[in-house]
């Protein structure tokens, strides 16, 4: 599956993408909202910021307890029932008089199920596409992602001039309800991709599994680490350029944008496998300049070019895919994304801590560092699994089923 057209004439994938489409827009709309409200009634930017990124942070725990059921509980009445969950939860947090505590405590409880809810969409986007289609899909939803965002922070701020910071929970909590109509019509009634009942220890033998190999290791921490110390770059720019951080973060959108079209459209396949390191260093590198205190067009030229990096993280996912078990390709996809997403705002703090200690300059320039160290140390790994094609088969054996309730945990040395 090489074009778009191919694509979307795959059945179920134009539902899964609207679905998916439709609850970035609402998550959009509705943190813009929540994390307004929350800083009207306190002043806190601090709980601000809690209010809208708070949710990233809690996927970790969804993460360690509800994963096992990403590839235990059928995908189509799964994604409706946690898109219908997120509805509930937003229009919640818009009841005229709620504590901001109880507030708060919602949405961190929506970050925990959000991370079951992308391992399932992940998991029935490899299960919809081609091995060699999953990668142009799991693009196209990056793009959808990215334009979603961008379209629903400024409708977003449109509807709190309209409307009013509730007005504008309940147009999310509309959008979530949307999605869930979506899922429920639009995709097909498939069986889960395992047996077995869900479980926190389930999740936690499931989670030591895909750790053991240590390939997928690797993988996953190629996904993890040198990425979100780049979030942390791009979480000074605001500090770092007040009057143009809005250019900055614009830059930082079109290069990303060009990295998946380019992986996911243009690149073949002899090529990708070997392109996961050059991208990761490509993705750091240019913020070294930040240190220079670069006038704004070589800023945004830098920018530019290191998000097209990000693209890194579309062919580190199709070599998961192919390290991973079918029966466990849900959660792989769903930890590398609650990791993934976790550690970005792990590293946005550690950032602005940096930045607080010496300079917006400064901190950029030391997460770009580490993300370059951290690349260099799994290096040899990374490339190792890019040439040993034939090894995909044989850790494919090596791993056992997923374990069922009770059994031991199993491990390969693959």
């Amino acid at each position: 599956m090489r074009t778009y057209r191919e694509l979307f004439r795959t059945k179920e994938f134009t539902p899964l993408f609207l679905t998916s489409a439709a609850q970035v827009a609402a998550q959009t709309v509705s943190g813009l909202a929540l994390g307004t409200l929350v800083f009207t009634a306190t002043g806190s930017p601090l709980l601000s910021a809690l209010a809208m990124f708070g949710p990233n942070l809690a996927q970790v725990i969804g993460a360690t307890t509800l994963l096992s059921a990403a590839d235990r509980l059928p995908p189509r009445a799964t994604l409706t029932l946690v898109a219908a969950v997120f509805a509930l939860g937003t229009a919640a947090t818009a009841l005229p008089g709620l504590p901001i505590t109880a507030a708060l405590a919602i949405t961190l409880g929506l970050g925990v199920v959000s991370a079951l809810g992308g391992g399932v969409r992940l998991g029935l986007l490899n299960e919809i596409l081609s091995t060699e289609g999953y990668l142009l899909g799991r693009s196209t939803l990056n793009m959808s992602s990215g334009l979603m965002q961008i379209g629903g922070y400024a409708t977003g701020g449109l509807l709190l001039t309209v409307l009013s910071p509730r007005g504008t929970l309940l147009t999310g909590a509309a959008l979530y309800l949307t999605a869930a109509v979506v899922a429920r019509l639009g995709l097909s009634r498939r069986p889960s991709r395992a047996t077995g009942r869900p479980s926190i220890s389930a999740t936690w033998r499931n989670n030591a599994l895909l750790w053991a190999s240590r390939p997928r290791r690797s993988v996953f921490l190629g996904l993890w680490v040198p990425n979100g110390l780049v979030v942390g770059c791009e979480s000074l720019y605001v500090s770092y350029a007040p009057e143009h951080a809005g250019v900055l973060f614009a830059a930082g959108a079109a290069g990303m944008l060009t990295g998946d079209i380019l992986i996911g459209r243009f690149v073949p396949r002899r090529w990708r496998t070997r392109l996961a390191v050059p991208l990761l260093l490509l993705l750091a590198a240019p913020h070294l300049l930040f240190v220079l205190g670069p006038p704004l067009p070589l800023a945004l030229a830098a920018v530019m070019l290191a998000t097209v990096g990000f693209g890194a993280s579309l062919v580190l996912q199709e070599r998961l895919m192919e390290l991973t078990p079918e029966g466990l390709s849900g959660h792989a996809l769903g930890l590398h994304s609650a990791g993934m997403i976790t550690m970005q705002g792990v590293c946005a703090l550690l950032a602005g801590a940096v930045a607080e200690l010496t300079s917006p300059a400064t901190g950029i320039t030391v997460m770009a560092a580490a993300s370059l160290t951290v690349t260099l140390s799994l290096a040899r790994g990374l490339r190792a699994g890019a040439r040993a094609e034939g090894s995909v088969i044989r850790t494919r054996t090596a791993d056992p089923a997923p374990p069922s309730p009770g059994s031991p945990v199993g491990t390969d040395t693959a």
